[in-house]
């Protein structure tokens, strides 16, 4: 990973640990904010995939809110980031709407069905109101998290405005993107324009959704910056983004431990860290993450399955190769493991939560935010 003193982390860190560097974040919220200045979008976090709210301080000082996919996403954007919150779900109960609207500037709803049947609820609520819709344009490699596979639960299909009322809609939202580049955004914003752009003469603002690695390295940041010039000067509405990956993305490591090294067949590393409740993407994703020090199996002496501690026979990592032979209490730094970790992570089998840290490469200080024991696990139970 560019930038981060790994080394000198995980001598530092207690084991589990995610631990995001400060200075790749602020790296991250500096391209960020060229592209606000450059193109007026406004740019969110979503929480849906970096929720580290001791970081919305420094965050928020860039980024002009959060989009959230539930009431408690909502209120901890409302209460921890406290500038603009956007709020969508597949599906909203009343209870929901009500509380939503409470704490919300932009509520979008996935159906005309919901749309009109909590019509009497924000129609007078000062509330911007918004609906997702579904380029059916399909840019995703993996199905589980392509918005726009066939028979998809997420957004409203062109077909389905037909003849429908757009009284007090005020915006339109897509989101079909998933750790992509400009490229695919071009396209999909093409084909939505196609299908769509004739409703937007009479909106408010646009919502590109997220999925965009805009700090990644290859992004076409240009490119992004002249698509939404040209989506604000012509349609004369307010573009935004909601990115979560390019804010947290190239910040975070997940430090783990060896426990044991075990021999069925191979050599097997038990850890302390768990893929089913610390990294799920591995056994979703599927997701591969780097390793420091680590190769593809074979390209060095000593090769390794790695595992977690848990009792579920498929908690497995994967296999790496490695110069040295691994021991019991030898460190290792699972790298970009910041977003989508956190805040997918489980207490299954009761297995110990990592801890939760940051580090200052200015002063070399690592903060342990907050670690976690037993009666957090209890507490989810009863």
């Amino acid at each position: 990973m560019t930038g981060i003193d790994i080394e000198k982390i995980v001598r530092k860190s207690p084991s589990p640990a995610y631990v995001v560097d400060l200075g790749r974040l602020r790296h991250n919220l500096a391209i960020l904010d060229q592209v606000q200045q450059r193109s007026g979008a406004k740019i969110l976090l979503a929480l849906k995939a970096f929720a580290m709210w001791s970081t919305f301080p420094l965050i928020s000082q860039t980024l002009h809110g959060v989009c959230a996919s539930s009431p408690w996403e909502a209120r901890l954007g409302r209460e921890e980031f406290g500038r603009e919150v956007h709020s969508f779900a597949a599906a909203f109960k009343e209870s929901d709407v009500v509380e939503l609207l409470s704490i919300s500037n932009h509520l979008v709803f996935n159906s005309f069905n919901q749309l009109e049947r909590f019509r009497p609820l924000w129609e007078k609520s000062g509330v911007s109101i918004g609906l997702r819709v579904n380029p059916e344009h399909s840019e995703g490699h993996t199905e589980i998290y392509d918005p726009c596979a066939p028979n998809s639960r997420l957004g409203i299909p062109v077909a389905e405005f037909e003849g429908r009322p757009l009284s007090g809609v005020e915006g339109l939202h897509f989101h079909t993107l998933c750790e992509q580049l400009f490229e695919p955004l071009e396209r999909t914003a093409k084909a939505f324009e196609e299908k769509f752009g004739h409703y937007l003469s009479g909106m408010k603002w646009l919502n590109l959704g997220g999925g965009h690695h805009i700090t990644r390295e290859g992004y076409d940041i240009d490119g992004l910056v002249e698509l939404v010039n040209y989506f604000r000067e012509k349609y004369r509405l307010e573009v935004y983004l909601e990115p979560g990956e390019a804010i947290a993305i190239g910040t975070g490591i997940l430090v783990g431990e060896v426990l044991d090294v075990v021999h069925n067949g191979m050599d097997i590393a038990i850890l302390d860290v768990s893929a089913t409740c610390h990294m799920p993407d591995c056994l979703e994703m599927p997701y591969r993450p780097g390793i420091t020090g680590g190769y593809d199996p074979g390209e060095k002496t000593y090769t390794y399955r790695l595992g977690g501690p848990s009792c579920l026979a498929g908690d497995v990592i994967g296999d790496w190769s490695f110069e040295q032979p691994l021991q019991p209490g030898a460190r290792l730094a699972f790298e970009d493991m910041a977003h989508y970790t956190m805040v997918k992570t489980t207490t299954f089998n009761g297995i110990q939560h990592p801890h939760l840290c940051t580090w200052e490469p200015e002063t070399g200080e690592l903060t342990v935010l907050r670690s976690f024991g037993y009666q957090d696990f209890r507490s989810r139970l009863s």
